[in-house]
């Protein structure tokens, strides 16, 4: 029932976008962020690591000392330019249809709702012409860690140019030439210490 549940909420957070959603804004910028992955540990530093960051919401922060405290060369603001990154590519990755580089940015669980969603699209003979222009803010608002297990939220405020084509190539919904904003929270998780540097997604969200 939990599978089913994360399933359905990725189907209509990530499956039905198509840029009719919200009013579109009018949006020309191409400001993309370097693809990079999500960060691997930094060196430990001597003394306590703040955790002052204007990207980051007041009641994430004891979350966030927390992991600090599991693993001391976490930095956030690095976490926070890979969780851009990881934003855009698994977004581009479903518009595309692209499995094989979404489980590399997602558990399991989360590859299989996303799998469901790429699967009735194509068999309804539909593709997606999106693009991502820009991400206008990305900012932690919760974290917690359970044992070694570390989950952090980050909440994305973007504007993405979408079209949904049919099989014929034929726009059936969205405009390219208007940028409509988002507001998604995705959770990030990973086992601290382990020799996996990498954060994966788990769950998703609209704000």
């Amino acid at each position: 029932m939990v599978a089913l549940f994360l399933a359905l909420r990725l189907y209509s957070v990530l499956g039905k976008r198509t840029g009719h959603e919200q009013q579109p804004l009018a949006r020309s910028a191409d400001d993309r962020p370097l693809p990079v992955t999500l960060p691997r540990a930094a060196e430990p530093v001597q003394g306590t690591t703040p955790v002052v960051n204007r990207n980051i919401d007041p009641r994430a922060e004891q979350g966030l000392r927390s992991v600090i405290s599991g693993e001391p060369g976490f930095d956030v603001t690095q976490f926070l330019g890979g969780a851009q990154a990881a934003y855009r590519m698994t977004l581009e990755a479903f518009w595309q249809g692209d499995e094989n580089a979404l489980a590399d940015l997602v558990e399991p669980d989360v590859l299989a709702a996303f799998s469901e969603a790429i699967e009735q699209r194509r068999e309804a003979g539909q593709t997606l012409d999106n693009r991502l222009i820009r991400i206008d803010s990305a900012k932690i608002v919760d974290a917690q860690v359970e044992g070694r297990q570390a989950r952090i939220t980050v909440r994305f405020d973007a504007d993405i140019a979408a079209i949904t084509r049919d099989a014929e190539g034929n726009v059936i919904a969205g405009s390219l030439s208007d940028a409509v904003e988002t507001h998604d929270v995705w959770t990030f998780a990973r086992t601290l210490k382990s020799g996996d540097p990498n954060w994966k997604l788990v769950d998703t969200d609209e704000a």
